[in-house]
């Protein structure tokens, strides 16, 4: 119970930093979501961290993906789904990390770290530095995209399986460079969120792929 305990408080600590800057920042809506995007990145090692085991990590999870749900309806929580864009990226988001969990929590958490750190600080970042900073940009789908956001992606995911990678195989690898591509690319298509589940997914299996533990 304890340890579940710790893991809500960390959530509702992240709510109350995003709540507090959307207090003091009306106009960046987007920013606030970030800020919930990003924060929740470190859950995962946390959880690990504690033991919890997969089965109470996938309960845990499921809870949520159903809040988060509901929240589409009711707007129980208005902050989360505050966007300048019809978006349902919190929802795969949550499908993502459920998945992962699924797959990687025992087998490789390698894998799922990667899968998921990407999609929180990789991706996350990106959508800040590309609406923080005035760059060459292009359009897919609808959304745009920006130099400067999508070499962040690629940098940070880079970061990220290279740290990772080299944890777990104590050497470098230059699959690492692919992995960082491909989640480079897929980050491209992110038109109504599906970026939340199809990079961190296809991060963490191309780790498990390339890296064996």
């Amino acid at each position: 119970m304890l340890k579940f305990t710790l893991i809500v408080l960390y959530i509702f600590l992240i709510f109350l930093i995003s709540i507090a800057f959307k207090k003091f920042n009306k106009d960046s809506r987007e920013i606030v979501r970030k800020i919930i995007h990003i924060g929740i990145g470190p859950l995962i090692p946390i959880a690990q961290f504690l033991e919890i085991d997969q089965n109470s990590a996938l309960i845990f999870t499921g809870i949520i993906s159903l809040m988060v749900l509901i929240n589409y309806t009711y707007k129980i929580f208005p902050t989360i789904e505050d966007v300048e864009r019809k978006s349902f990226g919190t929802l795969f988001y949550c499908l993502s990390l459920f998945i992962l969990i699924s797959l990687f929590w025992d087998k490789d958490p390698y894998s799922l770290i990667t899968g998921f750190f990407i999609m929180t600080f990789g991706d996350g970042l990106a959508g800040l530095i590309g609406k923080s900073f005035n760059s060459r940009s292009w359009i897919i789908f609808k959304q745009k995209k920006s130099l400067f956001g999508t070499t962040t992606m690629f940098l940070i995911s880079l970061f990220i399986v290279c740290s990772l990678g080299y944890a777990q195989q104590k050497s470098f690898n230059l699959n690492y460079f692919t992995i960082a591509f491909i989640a480079t690319v897929l980050e491209q298509f992110s038109v109504l969120g599906i970026d939340n589940i199809i990079v961190p997914i296809s991060s963490a299996l191309c780790f498990n792929f390339f890296i064996p533990n």
